[in-house]
């Protein structure tokens, strides 16, 4: 057996080892020094991604966790999400999507490590960043500051689940999986606000931790006064130039955000692949070993989970592996070529400290040795717009503008973060072409409908001598809170004469609908940067007694920010003018409040309700009218893929299948009309407004419904509409196969999974692979062509260089297979344009 052939199976066999290790059960010591994690006496680089459980159902976990190790991850993160798990104080709860132990456990079966980043404030754009709304209610606590009341419950829930992992044998020491573990979460962001509190609350927080004893290493992330031994790690679009606080912690980075979040009335945020490769590629460059994708798997904020102000029911993040668990090409397929080629560095980046050598004006190179006659390098072009050529080593390079080359042995390039091979996928599930999606319109017929009651609907409501607070008032019981009084004109009016006032409502937020004497007169709403509005309307009064009723509504609690656990909602001014500029300050009069909805409160989005006779029934449905109940049922259409229910015809409201809440929605907020492109300019640094889409449009109008939670025959679908929109025009679809494509030059690098130490890679040809989603197959190529094809994915068309037997080469290949991989070489398909630097670009259609 050669060298080159001895070398392959020994990183083969430690690549197995690693597996039985994780998934056999045997327990490993986890450490760090200044280079890296150490596993087992092994210093490790590791590739993390996040993926919250909660934000999924268990059935899928398994496959997720799957393709996050086939895109080449080690480590899966996930937060712990406080208010679920003890939704009220002293009472647990852990089933379900929020069946901590089993997700880990699912982790450890497929070989992959855990990062329990415990908190337990999270953050993650989710409800009171993670808080139960019970802990605001205990007298006398403050939050995440140095504070009895609160650090006796943070305490006692941090031991609660450290407890609960080492019962399960989950640490890694006790041959589970969980490598790290995070108390609190990105508390330097606010530090300053909480003065000395603030710094007496880290130290506690690190002795607190330290305390419990996992035998596995913690963290703090944005913490750069994390006292040791807690490591302090980097969030960020870019961590290259972070340092660590202490010469003796490795270079981490938690946060490396795949995209952003998605707000009501915003655009949608994406991130180049390129810039995203870039990231990592500069920070394992410049010396870090652990990185960690936010998000690698974003998923669904289902029910009233999502955080405020305003953000959205989709968690999407623009990641690898897309809210419906579908992978997102290129993105995943790129970034794990980049995985691959980092592994190929692993033995050097652990060994030395990089070595710096300057190249030119933003080009620089990083260094890393075995020996003196071995090592790794990356050279990078850190310009934002300038191409370069480069010599390193004695040899000539080209980089492109803002992109990293990864060169394994200091010689061959293996992959530029810029140039990316790997296939891209058309379209998604709002994306109806008949060969790739199956769609059923709901149809005006088989609805049921419920008016909500305006105003006080019951005599459970209570009074107060002023304007209240919201979320003090419901403790988040509700998104809703009706706040009613009367105005009595005692004026003598003519018969049908009406008096004409101005109201002017100021609200903390997020939104409100008023209704005078039980007629709608105006909505107003913030948005996520500043959730508090002013509304102002010119209305008529009666003679006599008049109602002013206004439902105040919240969509998400703050979750982020300092103090953000008091930040207020709801109504707090109501100002009365008539047109000869006389006021009334309506706010301190007596006021008549009701917490929640009527139909909340009898349960009309429960399946026992469904067939009650509460609901009215009929073909003439009511469309565009505000507080109303909608129901049907549907069947799901034909396929094991997740459903997505389009929502566009709707205004504003809440969903529910089958009982379980699908989310908020509010298809009636656009966006703004500009500020959007389609082809974002990866170069120059990002930040989460510099690239985004679908500008003048909703934010969301596909709304994720798990295929778990359906069954053959009829599904109950329940909506709330607050505003007004059009049921009938409700559509539900899933995704049946895709249309995949791929452009590859000649003068591409080859596979990364080709290269081999003492290896000539150019000598290699570079490759087209395309593969399919799990259970699909490649049904049909609908473009293929060798030589000079023009255009795009989706677009290409053939160029003047072009083989004649190209398709028939590539139908046999790829027809039946779920994937298939052909080499961009004229020994392949002939040369049809000898001296000429040709490509091969393809175009297939997967289905089930």
């Amino acid at each position: 057996m050669g060298s080159k052939d001895s070398l392959i199976v020994t990183v083969l066999a430690i690549l197995v080892f690693k597996d039985y290790l994780c998934e056999s059960g045997l327990a490993a010591t986890v450490t760090y020094d200044h280079r890296a994690l150490v596993i087992d006496g092994q210093r490790r680089v590791l590739l993390s991604g996040s993926i919250h459980y909660p934000r999924s159902t268990p059935e899928v976990w398994p496959e997720l966790i799957r393709k996050s190790k086939e895109g080449g991850l080690d480590v899966i993160e996930t937060y712990i999400f406080w208010n679920y798990h003890e939704p009220v104080r002293g009472e647990y709860y852990f089933e379900g999507r929020f069946d901590l132990v089993r997700f880990v456990k699912v982790v450890q079966e497929a070989g992959l490590y855990v990062h329990l980043r415990i908190g337990p404030y999270a953050c993650a754009e989710w409800n009171y960043g993670g808080f139960p709304t019970w802990l605001h209610f205990i007298p006398g606590v403050q939050f995440r500051t140095s504070n009895a009341i609160f650090k006796e419950e943070m305490k006692r829930f941090l031991a609660k689940i450290v407890t609960i992992m080492k019962e399960e044998k989950l640490f890694a020491t006790q041959g589970g999986p969980i490598i790290l573990a995070q108390v609190e979460n990105e508390y330097g962001n606010v530090e300053w606000a909480y003065g000395v509190g603030g710094e007496l609350y880290v130290k506690w927080a690190a002795e607190t931790a330290v305390s419990l004893n996992t035998t596995v290493p913690w963290v703090m992330c944005q913490q750069e006064d994390a006292p040791d031994p807690i490591i302090n790690t980097c969030n960020g679009f870019y961590c290259d130039e972070f340092t660590p606080n202490s010469p003796s912690k490795p270079k981490m980075w938690t946060e490396n955000y795949s995209g952003w979040f998605l707000a009501f009335g915003n655009p949608i945020p994406f991130r180049p692949v390129e810039d995203l490769a870039f990231s990592v590629a500069r920070f394992f460059e410049t010396g870090g070993t652990f990185q960690n994708y936010y998000m690698y798997f974003g998923g669904t904020n289902f029910g009233r989970t999502a955080g405020g102000p305003l953000i959205a029911s989709s968690y999407d993040y623009d990641a690898p592996i897309d809210e419906y668990g579908f992978i997102r090409q290129p993105k995943w397929g790129h970034l794990r070529d980049l995985h691959k080629a980092i592994k190929q560095c692993e033995g050097y980046l652990v060994n030395s400290d990089p070595t710096y050598e300057r190249l030119g004006v933003n080009l620089e190179a990083h260094i890393y040795y075995k020996n003196t006659q071995e090592c790794a390098a990356f050279l990078a072009n850190i310009d934002k717009s300038l191409d370069a050529n480069v010599t390193f080593n004695g040899n000539s390079y080209n980089l492109p503008a803002w992109s990293v080359s990864i060169l394994p042995d200091c010689k061959n390039v293996i992959f530029n973060t810029a140039k990316v091979v790997s296939q891209r996928s058309l379209g998604d599930l709002s994306y109806a072409h008949p060969t790739t999606m199956r769609e059923s319109l709901l149809g005006p017929s088989a609805w049921g409908w419920y008016k909500e009651k305006v105003g006080i609907w019951s005599d459970n409501s209570f009074t107060g001598s002023s304007l209240l607070e919201q979320i003090n008032t419901t403790k988040d019981t509700s998104d809703y809170l009706w706040y009613t009084t009367s105005i009595n004109v005692n004026e003598k009016l003519t018969p049908g004469q009406v008096k004409e006032a101005f109201l002017l409502i100021e609200s903390l937020g997020h939104a409100a609908l008023v209704f005078v004497n039980k007629r709608p007169v105006g909505f107003g709403y913030g948005n996520h940067e500043d959730a508090s509005f002013t509304l102002s309307k010119k209305v008529t009064l009666n003679e006599g007694n008049n109602t002013l009723d206004m439902l105040s509504m919240i969509i998400g609690l703050q979750n982020y920010g300092p103090w953000f656990d008091i930040a207020g909602a709801g109504i707090f001014s109501v100002i009365l003018s008539d047109l000869m500029n006389n006021t009334e300050d309506v706010s301190s009069r007596e006021w008549t409040y009701q917490i929640g909805l009527e139909g909340e409160y009898l349960g009309l989005d429960t399946i026992s309700l469904a067939n009650s006779s509460l609901w009215t029934l009929g073909s003439d449905i009511p469309i565009n009218q505000s507080l109303i109940w909608y129901k049907t049922t549907f069947i799901a259409p034909e396929g094991t893929g997740p459903l997505a229910l389009n929502l566009s015809s709707m205004g504003k409201g809440q969903a529910w299948v089958n009982g379980q809440g699908i989310g908020r929605y509010w298809s009636a907020y656009l966006a703004p009309s500009a500020g959007c492109t389609e082809n974002c300019d990866y170069r120059g640094s990002y930040d989460a407004s510099k690239c985004l889409k679908n500008c003048g449009q909703p934010a969301q109008t596909l709304y994720h419904i798990p295929r778990t939670w359906v069954h053959s025959g009829d599904n109950l679908l329940v909506l709330h509409e607050e505003l007004g929109g059009d049921p009938s025009k409700i559509s539900v679809s899933t995704r049946i196969g895709q249309e995949v494509c791929a452009h590859v030059s000649e003068s591409d690098p080859p596979p990364v999974d080709a290269w081999t130490p003492n290896l000539e890679v150019m000598s290699l040809n570079p490759e087209v692979r395309l593969s399919c989603e799990q259970g699909w197959k490649i049904t049909s190529i609908n473009f293929a062509s060798f030589g000079t094809p023009e255009g795009q994915c989706g677009k290409f068309s053939q160029g003047i260089c072009h083989g004649e037997n190209v398709l028939s080469v590539v139908q046999q290949a790829c027809i039946g297979q779920e994937g298939c991989s052909l080499p961009v070489s004229a020994a392949n398909f002939g040369d049809p344009c000898p001296g000429v630097l040709k490509s091969l670009a393809i175009e297939a259609l997967c289905s089930d």
